[in-house]
């Protein structure tokens, strides 16, 4: 059954799958991240198709997680172990989906929303978007298997400003870091990544797929322990992440002790 938030409409060969939750800029709760990895699934078995382009509406690609759900969501270890395993199966099956994926980037593109985007084979961005990652912000880890793809792309230095300093980057910025494949005028990013997504339509879907897959393979598994995966969860037990939570919540400014 396709997913309320996700609807997917086709255009020939060309599969696009909308984030559509402008009511908070597209951010997503864990039923959205189990429908990314449903839909993605879906459309990689789909042989008839050869490219899929995500998009989100009301001018965002998304805002990353929503921190209203939080409260009913996150917050303690066993509710974060599940919610971070829907969060991996999601971006993973962006970066896992046997088509070429272009991310169509407008508007916000934070936290888990520029996962998602790291996760894509292409990103169009406008001038004007904000690209970047704010964990910091409430005291969450971002998870091994989401860094790999953001280091592979912009290498290490790029990948600090991002998740220790919290850089919140311009289109221009994005594209000349590395984290954009194509930076356009705002009114433009439409058109140029369905134009994108066409040109990689008119090409061998064999081809293509088999060069995703090598260059997924060349890169090789990561070498960690499921103990050292798992570690990356334990943020929900720190009171640095429970202060921040409760002062998002009241719009304060969270004060970090390092507990």
């Amino acid at each position: 059954m396709p997913h309320p938030h996700l609807p997917v409409s086709r255009e020939g060969v060309i599969a696009t799958v909308t984030f559509n939750r402008p009511e908070v800029r597209n951010a997503f709760n864990r039923a959205m991240w189990e429908g990314l990895a449903e839909t993605m699934a879906a459309l990689s078995a789909e042989d008839s198709l050869r490219t899929v382009v995500l998009r989100g509406t009301g001018g965002s690609f998304s805002a990353g997680a929503d921190i209203g759900a939080f409260a009913a969501e996150r917050g303690t270890r066993a509710l974060e172990d599940r919610y971070a395993d829907s969060v991996h199966h999601g971006m993973q099956s962006v970066r896992l989906c046997r088509h070429p994926v272009v991310a169509l980037i407008e508007g916000a593109c934070i936290g888990g929303g520029a996962g998602i985007a790291t996760m894509c084979d292409f990103r169009v961005g406008g001038e004007g978007i904000r690209f970047g990652i704010t964990a910091r912000n409430l005291g969450i880890w971002y998870s091994y298997a989401e860094i790999d793809p953001i280091l592979s792309l912009v290498g290490s230095g790029v990948t600090a400003e991002l998740l220790i300093e919290g850089r919140i980057f311009n289109g221009r910025e994005a594209y000349e870091k590395g984290l954009l494949s194509r930076v356009v005028p705002d009114g433009e990013v439409e058109a140029a990544a369905f134009a994108l997504a066409e040109r990689i339509a008119e090409g061998s879907p064999l081809s293509a797929r088999f060069h995703k897959q090598a260059i997924r393979r060349l890169r090789g598994p990561l070498p960690l322990s499921e103990a050292e995966q798992a570690e990356a969860n334990g943020f929900a037990e720190t009171e640095d992440f429970q202060n921040a939570f409760r002062a998002f919540l009241a719009k304060e400014k969270p004060r970090f002790t390092g507990r």
